[in-house]
């Protein structure tokens, strides 16, 4: 497969750029900056270099033709202000999928985050960017061109990673390693019957390819 992330130099992009590469996918990231080329190589990866903030929607298409899949893993950051959570965590997705659907690519997997909601309430910046995301996840649902899932993980770590998860529609608050996010990122991507779902995942007693398997036709 060919598989194109946005944000890929994010801590969970490059340790999906591994597996996929490692398993012999075709994989690109697009990152803003040049210098984040080299680390992307390293990861396998292809550095496409194109600022979602500012690309047109043809631009990021073009980028996105021919791949098999494409996956948002992209987000402003801890330290970024009110706009960015609008400009990054919701307007970038949205491009993202508009080029998808432009492109032809089919299979889209947006990584949210847990209590994302269009409706939630608050003026604090982490209420805005679940209020982002909550809006970037239903403008995805609303897509009939795209065979989407979104998953919400919980508070991420950087423990290593168990390969053991709970993945469900909602299973309450937890937290769960960046490794075994990008674990069940590589399965979805890999898993078009899961499509349609929006899916929570912490640690838990399941192996990955088994916790993807069951939720995958429901």
């Amino acid at each position: 497969m060919r598989i194109v992330i946005a944000g890929g130099h994010g801590q969970i992009a490059l340790r999906l750029e591994r597996l996929l590469a490692a398993r012999g996918d075709e994989v690109a990231g697009i990152v803003r900056k040049a210098e984040q080329a080299d680390d992307l190589r390293e990861a396998g990866a292809e550095p496409v270099v194109l600022d979602l903030e500012s690309a047109s929607v043809d631009e990021v298409a073009e980028r996105l033709r021919g791949a098999d899949a494409a996956v948002f893993a992209a987000g402003a950051g801890p330290g970024s202000g009110v706009a960015r959570k609008d400009t990054v965590d919701k307007a970038a997705a949205v491009l993202f999928a508009d080029a998808a659907v432009k492109a032809g690519v089919r299979r889209f997997v947006i990584v949210s985050s847990m209590g994302a909601d269009p409706r939630h309430q608050g003026d604090e910046i982490f209420d805005v960017y679940l209020r982002a995301k909550g809006e970037a996840d239903a403008y995805v649902r609303g897509l009939d061109a795209l065979d989407w899932t979104i998953l919400r993980p919980g508070q991420l770590t950087d423990d290593a990673g168990t390969g053991l998860v709970r993945l469900e529609a909602r299973t309450g608050r937890g937290p769960i390693p960046r490794d075994d996010v990008a674990a069940v990122l590589a399965e979805l991507v890999d898993t078009p019957a899961t499509a349609g779902l929006t899916l929570e995942l912490i640690s838990g007693s399941t192996p990955v390819p088994v916790a993807v398997r069951s939720v995958a036709g429901n």
